[in-house]
């Protein structure tokens, strides 16, 4: 597959807006439109699992392990640390107990002890039960013929938001498996489906969805009216689509520092939140203003995020991949 720069740097833009909604939320302020990131990830996570699939046709089985190994190593060390900090303290405001640990690093969705939202240890690995959920429907669906894949996805997805508008469940699995974010999978979905067959706009017009995506964005950040999936789906999906179409163009160049942010862009959305929590503390011992605390808390989350994905992710995904390469060329001396 063609590496596309211009996902990358979606990639990392969506990480550093989180980044930056949770810096402004710690210090007092507020830029709520940044968590609307996850929604991006969550329609060019759609998008890339259907183009890697139509270009390598794996297996389910092989589906799976290459998205478990992708996701699970990085998200449990970050879980760890996190139960670790409370259960020395660190964390005053932290609950623990046995379900709500185990709950977080088996991808169940449940309500916290601690403040009763619905998310893991980590807070940020919510999206991360989507994430996996899409990944063993997408998996179901490898079996079916390509032709029909589509359809499935869409008729599974679009059925339980329906029934979660229907019956308006109450508990954690349920609420979780029935929200509308589910939908933004199928829009990156549907977008890989159009860029396989070569049916993007030009790049006049990618422009334009560019800067109306910027604009519906904005709108929503300042109203807060239409701060939901129905309306920051297709947003992002407006975004995915106008920087595709100036992909498509060969209107997007490599940018080394934008394109490495985008390689750790899952990193940084894991581990920020850490470094921003003690940016926060010291400068509230330090009396800093809350200009610098911003800053220095963005600073300090990206680049613990860099630090992880250089000196963790990295090598761990290395070592899996090597770890693979003694069976596949025993597969290979056998079949010969």
């Amino acid at each position: 597959m063609k590496r596309l720069y211009g996902v990358q740097y979606l990639r990392a833009v969506a990480a550093i807006g989180v980044v930056v909604f949770h810096a402004m939320e710690r210090t007092g302020g507020h830029f709520a439109i940044g968590a609307a990131g996850v929604d991006v990830f969550f329609v060019v996570s759609g998008f890339i699992m259907w183009v890697l699939a139509e270009a390598r046709h794996p297996s389910p089985g092989t589906f799976l392990r290459d998205r478990i190994e992708r996701i699970v190593p990085l998200y449990w060390a970050a879980t760890a640390v996190m139960v670790a900090g409370g259960l020395a303290g660190l964390f005053p405001n932290m609950r623990l107990t046995a379900f709500h640990v185990f709950g977080s690093f088996a991808f169940i969705p449940h309500f916290s002890p601690s403040d009763g939202g619905l998310w893991p240890v980590l807070v940020q690995g919510w999206t991360l039960n989507y994430e996996m959920f899409f990944y063993v429907l997408f998996a179901l669906a490898l079996l079916l013929p390509a032709a029909r894949r589509m359809a499935a996805m869409a008729a599974v997805l679009v059925g339980l938001v329906g029934a979660g508008l229907i019956l308006d469940p109450e508990g954690a699995v349920p609420q979780t498996y029935t929200n509308p974010l589910l939908i933004e999978f199928l829009i990156g979905m549907g977008i890989g489906k159009l860029w396989l067959s070569g049916r993007m706009p030009a790049a006049v017009a990618g422009c334009g969805l560019l800067v109306g995506s910027a604009a519906g964005f904005a709108f929503v950040g300042v109203t807060y009216i239409g701060f939901n999936p129905y309306m920051l789906g297709p947003l992002a999906g407006m975004l995915l689509v106008g920087v595709l179409a100036l992909e498509k163009a060969g209107r997007i160049r490599r940018f080394s520092v934008a394109a490495y942010l985008g390689d750790a862009s899952y990193s940084i959305y894991l581990w920020h939140t850490m470094a921003i929590s003690v940016v926060a503390k010291l400068a509230g011992m330090l009396a800093l203003p809350t200009f610098a605390t911003v800053f220095l808390a963005i600073g300090a989350g990206v680049t613990i995020g860099l630090a992880c994905h250089a000196f963790m992710e990295k090598p761990i995904t290395a070592f899996l991949k090597n770890r693979r390469r003694p069976a596949r060329r025993a597969h290979s001396v056998a079949a010969t």
